[in-house]
């Protein structure tokens, strides 16, 4: 998810009682919330850094109890004041965990089992930004302030309670379980209108129906048809229908498939991509030579990829460069 999502989920947790675990509870849960994305230090190196190192090792099971201690460290090293080691501990552990479940539902997914298993997991259930949960949490964030400013209108000189916030707190961890419960539901629902569907008269080995942005009701649905997919919107309330699907064809693994797979940005997009869709076509800037491009479906419409991977080959197939890059590549750009 997205950082206004971790942060305001660490404010929620010191809300409803973890603050009160330690001094200095409410930056330990703040930060420990989003400790997770400190990998984006490896943009420095570069998209396909970037792409290697996102969700890697700090957002699996095996990290956790390493960041849950660094939060504490940093936050004590900064304040200059005590903390309550355990309380502190376990208040940034629970945190760091709502991070990694939170990554958990979207389509991006995370590497869970790292070091043992560099496998992907996601559940598909929510966008990386979602406008539902944005929405009820920015209520909940600024409900309890205008609530003390009312109150401090109408009863000036009482003082505001000790557990303000509290119930708005609970509301928005509780929305947040119901809403992906309920996004699970709707989920399966669109992964069974994939399944019972035939696709120019094939029966798809595979389906995906990955989330968007706002509305519930409809998915991206992306059927593997074996030497092509079917891509098209299930859409809960209107129907689906797959004679409507835009057919991607899958191009055959050429010699010049396999020389782009030898470099490292393929390599790495490989790893990352879970619906890999391959273009083979003419390099617009080198005579008799060709262009390959990896991308993953996930993302972005098959015109429009977000992801991708691209080598230039002469016309011996030797890769003259190649790169990766996050939206439409440019033929001239990269190395």
């Amino acid at each position: 998810m997205d950082p206004l999502t971790h942060t305001a989920t660490g404010l929620f947790l010191g809300r409803i009682g973890l603050k009160r675990w330690t001094p200095l509870a409410t930056p330990i849960l703040l930060l420990a919330a989003n400790a997770p994305d400190i990998d984006i230090v490896t943009a420095s190196g570069g998209p396909l850094s970037y792409l290697h190192y996102h969700r890697h090792l700090t957002h699996s099971l095996a990290a956790m109890p390493v960041m849950a201690l660094l939060t504490v460290l940093a936050v004590r090293l900064v304040a200059r004041k005590p903390v309550n080691w355990t309380g502190a501990f376990f208040a940034a552990l629970i945190a760091v965990a709502s991070h990694l479940l939170l990554d958990l539902t979207n389509a991006y997914g995370i590497r869970l089992l790292l070091p043992f298993s560099a496998k992907w997991l996601h559940v598909d259930l929510n966008n990386v930004y979602d406008l539902w949960i944005w929405a009820i949490f920015l209520l909940c964030v600024a409900g309890p302030f205008v609530g003390r400013l009312v109150g401090s209108e109408i009863a000036s000189g009482v003082p505001a309670g000790g557990h303000h916030g509290r119930a708005s707190a609970w509301f928005a961890l509780l929305f947040l379980l119901f809403y992906d419960c309920g996004r699970g539901v709707l989920h399966a629902r669109a992964v069974a209108a994939l399944e019972s569907r035939l696709y120019e008269g094939a029966t798809p080995s595979r389906v995906a129906a990955l989330p968007g942005p706002a509305n519930p009701m409809q998915w991206k649905g992306v059927a593997d048809i074996g030497d092509s997919y079917a891509v098209e919107t299930v859409d809960l309330l209107a129907g689906f229908d797959p004679t409507r699907a835009q057919i991607v064809y899958k191009p055959p693994r050429d010699a010049a498939v396999v020389a782009a797979q030898r470099t490292p940005a393929f390599q790495v997009m490989e790893e990352f991509s879970q619906l890999p869709l391959w273009r083979v076509s003419p390099a617009p800037d080198v005579p008799g030579g060709r262009m390959v491009e990896l991308s993953d479906l996930r993302f972005g419409p098959p015109n429009q990829p977000a992801f991708v991977a691209t080598a230039v080959l002469d016309s011996q197939l030797h890769v003259v460069r190649s790169w990766f890059q996050y939206g439409i590549p440019l033929p001239n750009q990269g190395k």
